[in-house]
């Protein structure tokens, strides 16, 4: 199966968890997912939870009027799949059963209450949907829970569901930052050995909050939370400094709202004892949870075993009506140049950033070609596509930088020395030219990229062309585009 071989489809979400209440719109193309519309409401369902065992009524009645609003939408767009999930409020409210009896009465919407297994089960395939390769612990926190479970070569351990959600600590009094220690490393102790490991990813919108001040703050050159990472040393100084931040001073954050604002200490006090307790070395962040493991249970495991990069990036490409079988015909031609080249991310991650960048090799097809250089490379660099770190990003964007005939320090020089290793941002350049020299010896056709052959022998990229085929392919603009590739590769050129 191709990554884009299934018609698409339209799958909707709606997550009513503790804090906020959302509805999520995917269009799936195969393995390719893209976000069409994102909404939600800060209701702060179980505000009240910890002094009065019930849902609050202020957000109750803030979820239900956007509940009612998704429903009408739904009606409208008719998705082909519909999940509405209820998370630890409802689930553990006195009166959660009733507000969902409610739900179905004042919306028509079915909610199916998530157990503390389930929720933990959910949060880690949703990790593993956006990032396959993920091996570790995830941490998924709600407002009124904290769910661990361990994730390994694809699969989802045992997972456990903790009461640390900042709803579920804070008192009348408001927060207490030796209240949340003192909890939180009671209920880490009996646990922490079982979950132990070098990496956690962190999962809920108040650990995105927690990214996107680091990446504020450190000047980050993006501001794309998924797959974000950052030492366990580096979290716990980011962690601390929050504990100790006013209220005051974490409003002026930029892009941060007063309702983040509010529980952004909690998550950095628990944080930090997460660290402590589970021996942790590095944090990633995963924009991918609860919702995206709710709809990736629904796919076929074939469908499942395509990389989301390769599938993300097929997509992309194929708008641009160029030919489905140049990618990999490029791919294959361009093969004995990449081999010649030192790794940058590893043999096998590398072979697929080179077939990703060949997906999008004609990304640039229907742009004005007096911009194409720095519209590709944005929407490549920052494009909605999982399953890619910010460094392979950097990596994919200065390949199609070079593609389309960039210079070498690219449109954002900055970004791209604080992102890409030298030896990374070498392989990136020449796998570009490499791709532009493939293009445009053949005009983008697999027949004439099957009669021209590029070796490197001694020393020297040699280029040669079948029988017939020599005046064809190898004009004066080849031997330009060859002679690039070759000075960039240190190489004499023979053709």
């Amino acid at each position: 199966m191709t990554p884009l071989s299934q018609p698409p489809r339209e799958v909707a979400v709606i997550d009513i968890g503790s804090n906020s209440v959302r509805m999520v719109l995917y269009r799936l193309e195969g393995r390719a997912v893209w976000t069409v519309l994102n909404e939600k409401v800060l209701a702060g369902l179980g505000r009240d939870l910890a002094s009065t065992g019930r849902l609050s009524p202020e957000g109750c009645a803030m979820s239900l009027t956007a509940l009612r609003r998704f429903a009408a939408l739904l009606e409208g767009v008719q998705p082909q799949a519909l999940f509405v999930a209820a998370t630890a409020a409802v689930r553990e409210a006195s009166d959660g059963e009733d507000f969902r009896n409610r739900i179905t009465a004042e919306t028509g919407l079915q909610v199916r209450v998530l157990s503390g297994e389930d929720e933990a089960r959910y949060a880690a395939l949703g990790v593993l949907a956006g990032a396959p390769s993920a091996g570790g612990v995830v941490a998924d926190m709600g407002g009124a829970s904290l769910e661990l479970v361990r994730i390994a070569d694809g699969a989802v351990g045992r997972g456990v569901t903790l009461p640390l959600g900042p709803f579920s600590l804070t008192g009348k009094k408001g927060f207490d930052p030796q209240r949340v220690q003192a909890a939180a490393d009671k209920a880490l102790k009996d646990v922490a050995a079982d979950y132990r490991a070098q990496t956690l990813y962190a999962v809920g919108g108040a650990w995105r909050s927690l990214a996107q001040v680091r990446m504020a703050f450190s000047g980050h050159p993006l501001r794309i939370v998924h797959q974000f990472a950052m030492s366990a040393e580096e979290a716990r100084d980011l962690a601390r400094l929050i504990g100790r931040a006013s209220p005051g001073s974490l409003d002026k954050v930029p892009g941060l709202s007063k309702k983040r604002a509010e529980t952004l200490p909690h998550a950095a006090v628990i944080l930090d004892r997460l660290i402590d307790h589970l021996d942790l070395s590095r944090i990633e962040f995963s924009a991918w949870g609860v919702r995206e493991g709710l709809l990736f249970e629904s796919l076929d495991p074939e469908t499942l075993a395509i990389d989301p990069l390769l599938a993300g990036s097929a997509a992309l490409g194929a708008r641009q009506g160029v030919s489905p079988t140049l990618p990999a015909a490029l791919d294959a031609w361009i093969a004995p140049i990449l081999t010649a080249l030192p790794t940058a991310f590893g043999p096998e991650r590398d072979a697929v950033l080179a077939r990703a960048a060949c997906n999008v090799a004609d990304l640039g097809a229907r742009l004005h070609p007096d911009h194409r250089v720095e519209l590709v490379f944005d929407q490549v660099l920052r494009a909605p596509v999982p399953g890619q770190t910010h460094a392979e990003r950097a990596f994919l964007a200065s390949a199609l930088n070079a593609r389309y005939g960039g210079a070498p320090a690219t449109p954002e020089p900055e970004a791209m020395t604080r992102l890409l290793p030298p030896v990374a941002a070498t392989r990136a350049r020449a796998l570009g030219l490499a791709m532009r020299l493939g293009c445009d010896l053949s005009g983008r056709s697999p027949h004439l990229l099957a009669n021209a052959g590029v070796q490197i022998t001694g020393g020297a990229l040699r280029l040669t062309a079948a029988p017939g085929y020599a005046d064809l392919l190898l004009g004066e603009q080849t031997r330009r585009r060859a002679r690039a590739l070759a000075d960039t590769m240190g190489l004499a050129l023979e053709i």
